[in-house]
């Protein structure tokens, strides 16, 4: 014991043998906070602080009542507390107090986020790492190997695809600072430390074995995988440890690998918007705008579909057809919906029974949806368009039998509308047990006993203002109002005063008190041992629950996309054999919500893999290109597409280079960002990729800019030969078109008369000639002095006349300057009005020797591209070029 001593002293005891961050203590009806914890959860959770006497000291306490402990866990959780929870348990000497959980992000199974909630471990091995996944509130577990020439990219895109909440780094991985600060900067999961022995190999195999069984590492393929192995058994045992008690609903192990599913790394995620804009919002992503799912589970399920979209046909091909057939099933499709909706997640409940915090509400919410999938499977058996089609297998996949008789059980125990916590009796139905249906029955005889005596005391004695009733400190009473206090029998004896009434008691009731008291501990403690019974039978059928709860959620995840395929024109992609990605009249899937969209076609095959993409600014091009990466993501999760027709050919992988954050706080310039993005595509796609870039090499000077886009072009046409969409407005490279088999041309079509200028969105052969930046420049709000000015830069570029530099040196001079676009020469004069001709032998026409400072500026005059340089810069340059020349 500490010196605090007492309540206080035992909870700096308990604090100390954990590593959590917080301990909340159970002191009889109430968990208590005490010292720092109390100051800590008042400031996190609003709680009011009180102080606590002990051994001389004063120290903080706050505290919450023990069935109200769940959301403050919850709350204090989520904001990546580590939570110890202290229970109080009876001894032959009074009571004592000990941990017997530690909730953590990755453990936490009390949230009302309908999102998986993964907790990860990372192992590091000499190709690459090996990464388990576990989400406890479903008993989801997943291992993989991550491999390959940059397989740290690799695993960051993993886990920005599952989005852990919780990794567990493993003991190679925890002394390596770049590795942990990546973690930290790319994901928001919280890094903690599990003992370095649950990392041991022959510990971790052993523990997945116990778990899974002994030929399960055999059977799934990673029995040889160190790595995969020690992170599995890492992760079972921090589960372990934490005192979750949900390792009962952890029944599989599956492995998922590259070859299962379209690669999507972590920008093209981001750039693609799928969960989240590059703002970080939800509204406004593909998910959001395609989720009509009824259900929570059914809303996850579909979200797991976007994020890894498969790579095998027949699956797709299933649920083509099941969507297709829900399309045209109007009306069965409404009654299949309304079926699911309010549906309970029978995956998490499953959990939840295997922990042994289920409570009645929860058994009884898990026997109302096992009942739906017996009725769902009657309806789709019913309706002509669905009977035949794989909605029927997936309903027919868990075992309906058992599936209708665990629904039954439940449904016979527990009573329709039981109470919050199964403390308070009431839980279990008549009928279910007879021992205590004879307990109930005696017990509610004697509470008619007492029920009926104000009846026969008043008979008895005359006294009108007579009740009996019960609290906590007096029992049960008679009470009788003051004015005829006078009037109760001597067999009365006085319990209380109080101010206009005196309560009394009698033999007679006193017994039957003593009789209720009795019969009401028996039945609850009766009731407790049944419902703990029937809990554990539910959570050695925990496969059972995940089985139906997964086939419902797959049902309703595919209404959804029926839904949205109706309600939006999309129609069914056809999967093709080759490399062919060809659509008519497609559109983008999020932004035809909210614009009238212009809808354009696609295609490419064999001798058309590499499209260069050019046109004005704000006209389409990235738009048109994500829509492509986004069609074929939607076919490859199954879905109907937004296209008048499309045929799709499967690809391994969507890359994305749209764009870049500046990283600067983190050392990294918007260019080198772009550059690693690149270099990422360039190592990772294959033939059978697609590949959206837009705007290579912007962010650098425009010669280096033209050569690495140049250069990465050539590279994926001629090594690489992925399905590429690469928009540009560098026009040097649209004569790749001209000499690059599989290269062709395309552009977003203007339409420009009497100065102004219409972006028609149309997508059509060839390459512009135009960006018309100045026009974006006035669409964007520039105000209209630097507009008109830069019209008047730009026309006289055009024409190679002077430019008159405003401004000048303040000397009431006018300086021009005179461009040729093809030799990349000027001259200037100072003096007013003169006319000014080129050398042609490159010299200034005084016939003076250029200075190393001239030619300097005449370098850099060559390297600009003046059509792609906004007219502010451009000026600014002109200004700085006439300060060098006036130095020198």
């Amino acid at each position: 014991m500490t010196e605090a001593g007492g309540i206080v002293g035992e909870f700096l005891d308990l604090k100390a043998d954990t590593d959590a961050d917080v301990l909340a203590m159970q002191c009889g009806d109430f968990y208590e906070f005490f010292a720092d914890d109390a100051e800590t959860v008042a400031d996190e959770l609003d709680l009011k602080v009180s102080q606590k006497s002990s051994h001389g000291s004063s120290y903080p306490m706050a505290g919450v009542p023990v069935d109200e402990l769940t959301p403050y866990l919850s709350a204090l959780v989520e904001r990546g507390y580590r939570v110890a929870v202290a229970d109080q348990y009876e001894t032959d000497d009074g009571h004592a107090r000990e941990v017997t959980r530690v909730v953590t992000p990755g453990t936490l199974l009390e949230t009302t986020d309908a999102d998986a909630r993964y907790l990860a471990a990372v192992v590091e091995a000499p190709d690459g790492y090996g990464l388990a996944l576990a989400d406890v509130t479903t008993g989801q577990f997943s291992v993989t190997a991550v491999e390959g020439a940059d397989a740290e990219a690799a695993l960051l895109s993993e886990l920005y695809r599952f989005d852990p909440v919780e990794i567990l780094p493993g003991s190679d991985c925890r002394t390596d600072d770049a590795l942990l600060e990546r973690l930290r900067e790319r994901t928001d999961a919280l890094l903690t430390l599990h003992t370095a022995e649950a990392f041991a190999p022959g510990r971790a195999r052993h523990r997945v074995r116990e778990q899974f069984g002994e030929a399960t590492l055999d059977s799934v393929g990673v029995a040889d995988d160190e790595a995969v192995v020690r992170a599995a058994g890492a992760v079972l045992s921090y589960v372990e440890e934490s005192g979750a008690g949900v390792l009962a609903s952890i029944t599989r192990l599956q492995v998922h690998g590259g070859g299962d599913h379209v690669e999507l790394d972590a920008t093209t995620q981001r750039n693609l918007e799928l969960t989240e804009t590059m703002q970080g919002d939800t509204a406004g992503t593909l998910f959001d705008t395609i989720d009509h799912t009824v259900t929570s589970a059914g809303g996850r399920r579909l979200q797991e579909w976007l994020q890894r979209p498969s790579r095998s046909r027949a699956r797709l091909e299933r649920r083509q057809s099941a969507v297709a057939a829900l399309t045209e099933a109007a009306m069965a499709r409404e009654e299949l919906r309304d079926l699911l909706d309010g549906a309970s997640d029978l995956e998490r409940l499953a959990a939840r029974a295997a922990s042994g915090s289920a409570d009645a509400r929860a058994l009884r919410a898990a026997a109302d949806t096992l009942s739906r999938l017996p009725a769902a499977r009657d309806l789709v058996a019913d309706a002509d368009r669905l009977a035949d089609t794989p909605l029927a297998d997936i309903l027919t996949g868990p075992d309906v039998g058992a599936v209708d008789a665990l629904a039954r059980e439940i449904d016979d125990a527990v009573v329709a509308d039981p109470p919050g916590t199964i403390t308070q009796g009431g839980i279990i139905d008549r009928g279910y047990d007879d021992d205590l249906d004879d307990l109930v029955e005696r017990h509610e005889e004697a509470l008619t006993w007492i029920e009926e005596l104000p009846e026969r005391e008043q008979a008895r004695h005359g006294i009108t203002h007579l009740s009996v009733d019960r609290n906590t400190t007096d029992g049960y009473y008679i009470q009788v109002g003051n004015s005829e206090t006078g009037d109760v029998p001597e067999a009365y004896e006085q319990v209380k005063d109080l101010k206009n009434s005196t309560r009394y008691t009698i033999p007679e009731l006193q017994e039957r008190e003593r009789e209720v008291l009795r019969l009401e501990e028996r039945r609850h403690d009766l009731e407790r041992a049944l419902f703990e019974e029937l809990r554990a039978r539910v959570a050695e059928r925990a496969e059972l629950l995940q089985d139906a709860g997964r086939a419902l959620a797959t049902v309703d995840a595919l209404a959804s996309l029926a839904t949205h395929a109706v309600h939006n024109d999309w129609t069914r992609p056809e999967l093709a054999d080759g490399r062919e990605l060809s659509v008519e009249a497609g559109r983008h899937p999020v932004v035809e919500q909210t614009t009238e969209f212009v809808p354009n076609d696609l295609h490419m095959d064999e001798d058309r893999q590499f499209l260069l993409v050019t046109g004005p600014n704000m006209s389409g091009k990235s738009t048109y290109m994500r829509q492509a990466a986004l069609i074929t993501l939607l076919a490859q999760v199954g879905s109907f597409v937004p296209a008048r027709s499309a045929r799709v050919g499967l690809v391994d992988g969507i890359y994305t280079r749209v764009g870049a954050l500046d990283e600067l706080a983190q050392g990294r310039s918007t260019f080198m960002v772009e550059m690693q993005e690149l270099s990422n595509i360039l190592h990772s796609a294959s033939a059978d990729s697609l590949v959206i870039l837009d705007e290579v090499g912007r962010g650098t000077a425009t010669y280096d800019g033209i050569s690495i886009a140049w250069a990465a072009s050539e590279y994926i046409v001629n090594e690489i030969r992925a399905k590429t969409l690469f928009a540009t407005h560098y026009h040097e490279l649209t004569t790749l078109g001209t000499e690059l088999r599989t290269v062709e041309n395309v552009h977003v079509a203007a339409d420009e008369s009497d100065g102004e200028v219409t972006f028609l969105r149309t997508v059509r052969d060839g390459p512009t000639d135009r960006s018309y930046g100045v026009h974006v420049a006035d669409l964007a709000g520039v105000p209209e002095p630097v507009v008109d000015r830069s019209r008047e830069v730009l026309e006289r570029l055009r024409e190679n006349e002077a430019i008159e530099v405003r401004g000048g040196d303040g000397g009431g001079e006018t300086t021009q300057v005179v461009f040729d676009l093809e030799s990349g020469q000027f001259a200037q004069r100072h003096e007013p009005g003169g006319e000014h001709r080129l050398a042609t032998d490159g010299s200034h026409d005084r016939g003076e020797s250029r200075s190393p400072e001239t030619d300097a500026v005449l370098e850099e005059l060559r390297d600009l591209d003046v059509d792609e340089t906004a007219p502010i810069d451009l000026m600014t340059r002109v200004q700085q070029w006439q300060d060098q020349l006036e130095d020198d």
